[in-house]
């Protein structure tokens, strides 16, 4: 039997945890929680939704995290 591919685990984080953070602090705190892809992107962008693992997104809003999720 072949063995079973095990997909790693994203980062154990609350994206409500950024919520409020300025931009780029979020983004350097993401990276050392272990997401690999940060996206940061203003209020209304219409983007896919398509699930990448070891991404967190960021609604940035005058410098400031308004919403975040992952994925």
């Amino acid at each position: 039997m072949a063995p079973t591919s095990r997909t790693p685990e994203p980062p154990r984080d609350s994206p409500e945890s950024y919520v409020g953070l300025d931009a780029d602090g979020a983004e350097r705190l993401a990276r050392t929680r272990g997401w690999t892809a940060v996206r940061a992107l203003p209020p209304g962008t219409i983007v896919t939704m398509e699930y990448q693992f070891g991404r967190i997104n960021f609604e940035v809003e005058d410098g400031t995290v308004t919403r975040c999720w992952v994925g």
